[in-house]
């Protein structure tokens, strides 16, 4: 349990079941909660985390609760769409921890203007702070039914919510018009890439996101009967068939620091899936070092486009 929970529960915090924990992350720990708590968790490496633990983790929820427990995200607009949600499934209180980094400072003050605040408690730079439920309170922080964005269906809290990603609009730019009839979009997000993928000629193309929110989003964007959507980790997800292509913009970090690791298990994972004649067809931004990876993985890469933010990589046979 977070160090900050349990000076709030010591401080006179009373939660009881049901209990609802929103958006904890793998740095949260939850381990004196009792397992019956419900988590809803939509990022698939996260979910495995707490269902290893034997928590009823689920990606979505709707279902009321005595009491919510929401860990901010650092997007702002997803942080108070959780708010909301808490409270209008929440009949007794409501928590709210995050970090000073993730926002929690400025959140505070606007929940103030709206209900009566207990807490703040301070601790590992960051805060706990816990208040009645009051949904009518936060109705303007609900998340849209709908939101789009270029024409395409996104949400709050999806990678690039707001619009069409650069690196993945270079990615598109440079691909050849033939990729294969069995393709794989690594880390396809809300489904932007595919969606300008379809052709006659596919027989199959694979969807792999591990934001469910992200990829319930890439199920309307997408509608072509080819493809198909996995809710997984790229990074150990296998294919049910050999790839002619894999296309992707690998994620490079899971918080606020950077970790090219992701990327690379991302390259290894194409590599595994693809027929030996297959190709990888991959963008990234310009300083990350994946140029390694890419020879270790495969007999041939090559850069093939680029500017001073990313680069374009076509890497091709890739090794036993």
């Amino acid at each position: 349990m977070s160090s900050r929970l349990n000076l709030a529960l010591n401080s006179g915090l009373s939660l009881s079941q049901p209990l609802t924990v929103l958006a904890p992350t793998a740095d949260h720990d939850l381990s004196d909660l009792p397992r019956e708590t419900q988590v809803v968790q939509p990022f698939k490496p996260f979910h495995d985390h707490f269902s290893a633990q034997g928590f009823a983790v689920i990606p979505e929820s709707h279902d009321p609760c005595q009491n919510a427990i929401v860990f901010l995200p650092r997007a702002k607009a997803l942080a108070r769409a959780l708010v909301y949600q808490a409270c209008k499934r929440a009949s007794g209180v409501v928590v709210v921890d995050g970090a000073k980094t993730d926002g929690i400072d400025s959140l505070l003050k606007d929940i103030r203007k709206r209900v009566v605040v207990e807490g703040p408690i301070s601790k590992a730079h960051g805060k706990i702070i816990w208040f009645p439920s009051d949904a009518t309170a936060f109705a303007d922080w609900a998340a849209p039914k709908t939101q789009m964005a270029d024409g395409f269906q996104t949400a709050p809290g999806v990678f690039s919510a707001d619009g069409i990603d650069p690196a993945s609009a270079l990615l598109l730019k440079s691909l050849p018009k033939k990729l294969g009839s069995r393709i794989a979009d690594l880390g396809a997000g809300w489904g932007f890439l595919s969606a300008n993928l379809i052709n006659d000629s596919l027989r199959s193309l694979h969807l792999v996101e591990a934001d469910y929110t992200a990829l319930t989003c890439a199920r309307v964007n997408v509608s072509a009967a080819c493809a198909q959507f996995h809710w997984a980790d790229a990074t150990i997800w296998a294919a049910p068939e050999p790839l002619d292509t894999v296309v992707m913009n690998p994620p490079f970090h899971t918080s606020r620091s950077a970790d090219p690791a992701l990327g690379q298990g991302f390259i290894v994972s194409a590599a595994r899936n693809l027929k030996r004649t297959g190709s990888l067809w991959m963008v990234a931004n310009r300083h990350l070092p994946y140029e390694a990876a890419l020879g270790t993985a495969f007999a041939q890469v090559q850069e093939v486009a680029g500017d001073n933010r990313f680069k374009v990589f076509h890497a091709s046979r890739p090794k036993a």
